[in-house]
């Protein structure tokens, strides 16, 4: 008997300390690019980008669009880590690995803020690691 009460104590804390993990996790709703950086991020969308997906992020005929529900669903519960990697990485496609990490973390932050992201007080990270501790979340969570 008290095996059982210590396994179902034990199942109760895992749960509690998930619950208080998960409700402290970040997201892009909570204001992890500041304006100024997605003011930065127009200009260099638009000159690197925006040939393929599109001046206004909807895509184009061999691109996906960057913003909407096909985009927020294909990323949903990712970390913008790794959205942040595929840029760095693969973007621009006629020549991929070509901008900084500060730019291609600018254009995350137009990326963002055109998809009604809220702007907050800091900017967002370059490094892959801190970036992978937010979570894209497709749809925007009440009270945000």
């Amino acid at each position: 008997m008290k095996i059982k009460l210590a396994i179902a104590m034990l199942l109760g804390l895992a749960a509690a300390t998930y619950q208080s993990v998960a409700a402290q996790e970040k997201s892009q709703w909570d204001g992890v690019y500041s304006e100024d950086q997605a003011k930065r991020g127009e200009p260099l969308y638009q000159e690197h980008c925006s040939s393929c997906h599109g001046a206004d992020m909807a895509g184009g005929e061999m691109a996906p669009g960057l913003t909407g529900g096909e985009f927020a669903a294909n990323w949903n519960e990712l970390t913008l880590g790794q959205l942040f990697d595929r840029m760095r990485t693969s973007m621009p496609q006629n020549n991929p690995g070509s901008l900084s990490r500060q730019q291609n973390a600018d254009v995350l932050a137009f990326m963002l803020y055109k998809g009604t992201a809220p702007a907050g007080a800091t900017e967002l990270a370059t490094q892959s690691e801190v970036l992978g501790t937010i979570k894209f979340v497709g749809m925007k969570p009440e009270g945000k």
